[in-house]
């Protein structure tokens, strides 16, 4: 998936929808796919992570240009969308595939995972500690088609307009400098 000039960054933070949604509106960004690592079962279903037993967590992976937004971006904005204080857990969804999560792909976006986080627990920017892993990434594995870009395909269902919509809304607010063109107007 690496381009000449471009990075990729592997992120969990709940249900990848959510993070797929916010990254799709970021300046910088390429593509986006939605999908499962960190878990034991090659090949796993939505079905099969949803159980938990496969030991997966839902992520997307980010190809980026860094000349235009860097990795250190890329984990402000995972760290302000999701909440990585909760073990396990992001809202009502609860379970090990929820989990919050980095793998990296580099012995540089190791450290600058490191460093942002220990800036956030300097800075006492969440009331509890942050539960974030930092792992190497070994298996990415594409989610099901039916899952890619599923919040520009789905809008109006109920999940997308109560939980994905302010995220959406947040980053717009919070990020508007570095949003695409077409996003910042209100695409």
């Amino acid at each position: 998936m690496n381009t000449t000039n471009h990075e990729t960054a592997t992120l969990g933070g709940g249900c990848f929808w959510c993070l797929e949604a916010v990254y799709e509106q970021m300046e910088g960004v390429i593509s986006i796919k939605s999908g499962y690592s960190g878990g034991a079962r090659p090949n796993p279903s939505y079905d099969q992570v949803c159980s938990g037993a496969t030991g997966h967590a839902e992520v997307v992976q980010v190809e980026f240009d860094p000349a235009v937004t860097t990795y250190r971006e890329i984990l402000q904005i995972f760290f302000t969308i999701h909440d990585p204080t909760t073990l396990d857990r992001q809202g009502n969804d609860v379970g090990s595939q929820y989990r919050s999560i980095i793998f990296y792909h580099s012995d540089e976006q190791q450290g600058t995972a490191r460093n942002v986080m220990e800036e956030i627990e300097k800075a006492e920017v969440f009331p509890s500690p942050v539960v974030t892993e930092v792992v190497p990434l070994e298996k990415f594995y594409s989610a099901e088609t039916h899952h890619q870009d599923y919040y520009a395909r789905n809008q109006s269902q109920p999940y997308c307009q109560y939980v994905i919509a302010p995220k959406v809304a947040k980053i717009r607010k919070l990020y508007f400098d570095k949003l695409k063109k077409s996003s910042a107007a209100g695409d």
